[in-house]
C-alpha cells in the first residue's frame, strides 16, 4: 500500500500498445484475473463485466459489491478499484477506451446512460431473458474479436453500439422515474467537471465558468437536483479522494494535502476534520482496523 494508487491503461493490461478493445472469457479460471488488480488501482478505461455464475467481492470507490449470477458489472474510466482473492467467476469482461467510441467518429456513443452513468450506479441485475441476450451481445463480440477478418475495428464498434443501446435501455428502465432532464445533465456535467480537476480547482465560480453559466445559476441547479450546494460537491469529491489515499496508502498528510492541491498539511487536516469530524490520521487508523 505504499507510494500513490496506480492507473493503469488497456495496453499495459493486455500487453498491447495499440489496443484500444478487449473482450476476455472467464471459464471458471481465477487466476486469469490480472494479479495487479489484486491491490488498488484505477483504470483509464471503460469496464463491462457480465457474471453467468460464480461469487466473488470487488470495490469500486470504497463501495464493496459481491458478484451475483446474471448481473452486469460496469465502471466509468478512473475510478478505484480493489478485487479481493477471486474466485472462479464464469462469463465475459468487456473493456475499451474513449478513443474506441470515437473510433467512427460517432459522438452519440459518448451519452449513452451506460457510457456517461448520471446515477453513479456499478451494477445491472438482469433476469434470464435480458441475460440471455446480453451473453449472446458478447459472444457476438468475442467472435469477431478473435476473427482476423478485414474491417474487423469497424464491425466491433457496429456490434459494441448494438450492446450500449441494449444495455442503456435497461440502464434507463432501471432509474425510471428518476430526473433525466436538463437539469440533470448539468448536474452530471458539474460532477464530469469536478472528477477532472479536483485536484487543481476549489471554487465554484471556476467551474461555472467552464460550464458558460453564472455561479449563481449552477449553485440553484445543483441544489434543486441534489439538495446540497455546488461546493459541498468539491468538498465530497476531495474528501473521497482523501479517504482512497488514506486507505489504500501511506502518504504523509503533507504528501497528501500536495496532490489534492491544498495549500499546506495543516490547512488540509483542518479541512478533514472539519467534514468527517476526525483528523485524516485517526480516520485513517480506524478504518483499517474496520475492515481487518
Amino acid at each position: 500500500m505504499n507510494g500513490c494508487i496506480p492507473q493503469y491503461s488497456l495496453p499495459q493490461v493486455t500487453r498491447n500498445n495499440n489496443c484500444m478493445f478487449h473482450i476476455l472469457e472467464l471459464r471458471g479460471e481465477a487466476e486469469r484475473m490480472p494479479a495487479i488488480f489484486l491491490e488498488p488501482h484505477r483504470k483509464d478505461y471503460h469496464v463491462l463485466m457480465f457474471v453467468k455464475q460464480g461469487s466473488s467481492r470487488h470495490w469500486v470507490d470504497m463501495i464493496p459489491y459481491t458478484f451475483q449470477p446474471n448481473t452486469l458489472y460496469f465502471s466509468t474510466p478512473n475510478q478505484l478499484h480493489l478485487q479481493e482473492e477471486p474466485h472462479p467467476l464464469y462469463g465475459k469482461i468487456l473493456s475499451f477506451t474513449r478513443d474506441f467510441l470515437l473510433l467512427e467518429s460517432d459522438l452519440s456513443l459518448l451519452q449513452f446512460p451506460i457510457i456517461i452513468n448520471p446515477f453513479d450506479a456499478h451494477e445491472l441485475c438482469l433476469d434470464a431473458e435480458q441475460a440471455g441476450y446480453v451473453d449472446m451481445l458478447l459472444t457476438d463480440l468475442l467472435v469477431e474479436y478473435r476473427s482476423r477478418n478485414e474491417w474487423r475495428e469497424s464491425m466491433l464498434h457496429t456490434k459494441l453500439k448494438v450492446l450500449l443501446i441494449y444495455l442503456s435501455r435497461l440502464y434507463a428502465e432501471a432509474f425510471k422515474g428518476a430526473d433525466t432532464g436538463k437539469d440533470r445533465m448539468l448536474l452530471h456535467q458539474y460532477r464530469g467537471l469536478i472528477n477532472q480537476h479536483y485536484a487543481q480547482i476549489h471554487d465554484v465560480t471556476s467551474y461555472a465558468g467552464k460550464l458558460n453559466i453564472s455561479p449563481g445559476h449552477l449553485g440553484k441547479i445543483v441544489r434543486q437536483q441534489t439538495g446540497k450546494s455546488a461546493i459541498e460537491h468539491i468538498h465530497e469529491r476531495l474528501v473521497l479522494e482523501a479517504k482512497r489515499i488514506l486507505f489504500h496508502t501511506e502518504q504523509t498528510m503533507k504528501e497528501i494535502a500536495f496532490e489534492l492541491g491544498f495549500e499546506d498539511a495543516s490547512y488540509f487536516n483542518r479541512f478533514f476534520k472539519k467534514l468527517i469530524g476526525k483528523t485524516p490520521l485517526i480516520y485513517r487508523i480506524e478504518t483499517r482496523q474496520q475492515f481487518k
